[in-house]
């Protein structure tokens, strides 16, 4: 899991923003900020792996914090402002990523993938290919290791299927493979049974 703090001033903004990072297999929001003063202070209790911080905040400002922190985790600023002269002032604050608020969720959290992995982001050219480089999750070694067949599987038991029958009708397999999926599936996610495995399932996003 990458460990995120965001620091945003507009409340509604920042609980939707946990809401939906939190509903990303691999991302964990560990703690949030309104201003600078309070990330300031959060950072050390929360240690966090990536930082998205808003550009404008009442007092210190995202990019005065970041500097005065030291830049101690890769941080993205997140703001409504992306001309040229503000991706300029973050690169110089030490931010290694620069993202408009009315990007997609599936932006927002290839930028906190691509900030825990090292790249670089600021300028507006550079950031299509480097998102498109981590829009996949980070599985845990089990969830990696699961096959095309069994991802399918998963699939239809988020979706509402459970019975054996319906699961070999809808893959067209026969019951015994679907119960020999299913048994890999439980070994590999360290679940005990369907209703475990449909969880798991919804939390790694592998539904219809």
């Amino acid at each position: 899991m990458i460990r995120v703090v965001i620091a945003d001033d507009h409340r509604l903004l920042l609980e939707g923003l946990v809401e939906a990072l939190n509903a990303v297999p691999d991302i964990e929001v560990v703690g949030t900020a309104g201003d600078g003063a309070e990330l300031a202070g959060l950072v050390p209790k929360a240690q966090p792996d990536v930082m998205l911080v808003d550009l404008e905040m009442p007092g210190t400002g995202g990019l005065a914090t970041i500097r005065q922190l030291g830049n101690p985790v890769p941080t993205v600023i997140v703001s409504m402002h992306a001309a040229a002269i503000h991706r300029a002032e973050a690169e110089r604050a030490g931010a290694v990523g620069f993202l408009s608020k009315s990007a997609p969720l599936p932006d927002l959290a290839a930028a906190v993938r691509a900030a825990h992995a090292g790249e670089r982001f600021v300028a507006e050219q550079a950031v299509p290919a480097v998102l498109d480089r981590h829009r996949q999750p980070r599985l845990e070694a089990g969830a990696a290791s699961l096959t095309r067949r069994e991802r399918e599987l998963l699939s239809l038991l988020a979706a509402g299927l459970s019975t054996t029958e319906e699961l070999a009708d809808r893959m067209y397999i026969s019951q015994k493979t679907v119960k020999n999926h299913l048994a890999n599936i439980y070994e590999k996610l360290g679940v005990n049974d369907r209703a475990q495995a449909a969880v798991e399932a919804i939390r790694l996003g592998l539904r219809e």
